[in-house]
C-alpha cells in the first residue's frame, strides 16, 4: 500500500498555538544514549551534502530499533528520497526505489515488517524525523520524511523518532530539486546512512 502523508488543505485546518515549551524534545532519561547517524546524499554521482541525525529510543522505542537494524544491513543504501514538497517535507527509504519503476515508488514492499504507532507529545517541527505510513496508523515500515518546515497537522498522529542536528541545508537543497507530477525529483535523489561511532558524534543541538 501506498504510504503517505495526510496533506489537509491549510483552508481547513485549525492550527493550534503550542506555549513556550510544549512540543519541545524532551532531554533523554539518564543513562539513555541517542544513537547519531550520517546520510549522504547522492544525484547523478554527485554529492549533495549531508545530515547527522539522532533517534530517540525513549520516544519510539520500536521505529528506532527497526531505523538501526535497517542501517546495519545497508537497506537504505541507493535507496532515494523520492518524494519532495517544498514547504513541507522529503519523505525516502523505500526499497522500491533501488531498482523499481518511479511508478511503484512509496509503495513498498508488503513482505516488510510493520511498525506500531509510538504517537508522542513531540511536535512535527523543522528538522523532525518521523515515520510514514499508510491510512493504518501501524503500518510503517522503512520509510520516512525529514521536515522542512512546522506541520502542526501531523502531531499525535504520526511517529516522531529522531531529529537533524546537523545539515538542514541539505535537505532545503533537497526539497527545492525540480520535480515530477507526483512529487518525485527530476533526477534520483540517493541516500547511503552509516551509524556514528562514539568518536564521531557530534553535540545534541540542532541546525536550523
Amino acid at each position: 500500500m501506498y504510504q503517505f502523508l495526510i496533506l489537509i488543505a491549510a483552508a481547513v485546518v485549525i492550527a493550534t498555538s503550542l506555549r513556550a515549551g510544549e512540543g519541545d524534545v524532551p532531554a533523554p532519561p539518564n543513562g539513555v544514549v541517542r544513537p547519531q547517524y550520517k546520510i549522504t546524499v547522492t544525484q547523478k554521482g554527485e554529492v549533495l551534502g549531508s545530515m547527522i541525525i539522532e533517534l530517540f529510543p525513549d520516544v519510539a522505542p520500536k521505529h528506532v530499533a527497526n531505523f538501526d537494524s535497517l542501517v546495519s544491513i545497508g537497506f537504505y543504501n541507493g535507496t532515494a528520497f523520492h518524494r519532495v514538497i517544498p514547504g513541507f517535507m522529503i519523505q525516502g527509504g523505500d526499497p522500491n526505489s533501488k531498482t523499481q519503476p518511479r511508478e511503484r515508488w512509496g509503495y513498498g514492499d508488503p513482505s516488510q515488517k510493520r511498525v506500531p504507532a509510538e504517537f508522542s507529545t513531540i511536535a512535527h517541527r523543522r528538522g523532525i524525523i518521523s515515520a510514514a505510513r499508510s491510512a493504518d496508523p501501524n503500518s510503517a515500515t522503512s520509510q520516512f520524511f525529514i521536515c522542512v518546515a512546522d506541520a502542526p497537522w501531523l502531531d499525535g498522529q504520526y511517529s516522531v523518532f529522531g531529529r537533524v542536528l546537523q545539515g538542514m541545508d541539505v535537505a532545503d537543497k533537497i526539497v527545492n530539486l525540480p520535480r515530477d507530477q507526483r512529487d518525485n525529483p527530476i533526477d534520483k535523489v540517493e541516500m547511503t546512512i552509516v551509524k556514528l561511532t562514539k568518536n564521531e558524534r557530534v553535540a545534541p543541538h540542532t541546525n536550523k
